[in-house]
């Protein structure tokens, strides 16, 4: 399928033709992946301004040295010392989640190996998965959750800084 968006009507510039591909909605998230991670990278290298990060979205290190905070604890004084770091922060982050998306970033929690079979059961039932004897297969869930929560941020930040990706 072909999709043309443009010309927009302020300045009749910009008219562009996608191609879009069945294979490219089977897994979209690491289609796009691919595109963002990119282009997010070139933005970090070539970025002239930052917008305003709130700073509950930062560790604390990057958090104004100030009493200026309203009720939930954002900063309220303009730009600050930090200013420049923490959109700095929210982009590492961003782009970290969406390196991760492109690689095979589970596989490091995995160690030994897979001997499973298969019995079958009993009339009318399911087969059953069984470990063989050489099965020394593990698996660091925690460890698993906790990078997984951490591409969850910076997918989430990537969504609530959606239109400040500008240069």
């Amino acid at each position: 399928m072909k999709v043309s968006i443009g010309p927009y009507p302020d300045t009749g510039k910009r008219e562009v033709d996608i191609q879009i591909d069945d294979y490219d909605t089977w897994s979209m998230d690491h289609t796009l992946a691919m595109i963002i991670e990119p282009m997010l990278v070139k933005l970090a290298l070539t970025g002239n301004g930052a917008p305003y990060v709130d700073v509950s979205d930062c560790p604390p290190h990057l958090r104004p040295k100030t009493d200026k905070v309203d009720i939930h604890g954002n900063w309220i004084g303009g730009i600050d010392d930090t200013h420049q770091e923490r959109w700095a922060w929210v982009l590492d982050e961003m782009i970290w989640a969406f390196h991760q998306k492109n690689y095979d970033w589970e596989g490091q929690y995995y160690s030994g190996k897979s001997d499973v079979y298969f019995e079958d059961a009993e009339e009318g039932g399911c087969s059953v998965m069984k470990h063989g004897p050489n099965h020394t297969l593990c698996v660091d869930h925690a460890a698993m959750k906790v990078h997984q929560e951490r591409m969850n941020n910076g997918f989430e930040l990537f969504g609530k800084y959606f239109e400040s990706l500008w240069d």
